[in-house]
């Protein structure tokens, strides 16, 4: 196993306006950006059809309204709705994904990383990773042999019936 490189921690800037423009946070802002735009995108895509679908329903100016159009297949509107939602909730989702990559002050994998096992304990605290895998085996092996135990118990009073 080679050691991994990873990123320098965030450096602590005096003034806000240097820590807005600075070159990790515009990185970290970039997710954000994109989905925002993707959202606005996907909200312009959403009404052209819903104005779409409106002017088609809508009777013609000598068109009797007791006769309605109703030529229109209900597999492709369908279709249309589904993706129109899964843009739409996938430009919401990376837009609050990089907000939320902003917030936090992750702007790699390794940010990410070292900020997860920081809030774990692992890095910070003392412990070495390898203690906290050996913490893990012994929780798992506990349960497991909790659950043989119930499994146990089940079948032994199954066969006193």
């Amino acid at each position: 196993s080679e050691p991994t490189t990873m990123s320098p921690p965030p450096q602590e800037s005096a003034s806000y306006g240097s820590a807005i423009t600075s070159p990790r946070s515009r990185k970290q802002l970039g997710l954000f950006f994109a989905g925002a735009s993707f959202f606005l995108l996907s909200t312009v895509i959403t009404r052209r059809s819903l104005a779409r679908r409106y002017k088609a329903i809508t009777p013609k100016f000598y068109q009797p309204n007791t006769r309605p159009n109703t030529t229109f297949n209900a597999g492709l509107e369908a279709f249309e709705a589904l993706n129109l939602a899964t843009v739409n909730v996938c430009s919401l989702a990376m837009m609050v994904a990089g907000g939320t990559l902003w917030a936090f002050d992750i702007s790699s994998t390794d940010d990410m990383r070292r900020k997860v096992r920081g809030g774990l304990g692992i890095d910070g605290s003392g412990r070495s990773e390898k203690d906290a895998e050996e913490e893990m085996e012994e929780w798992l092996a506990t349960v497991l042999a909790r659950k043989e135990e119930k499994e146990r118990r089940k079948k032994e009073s199954v066969e006193e019936k």
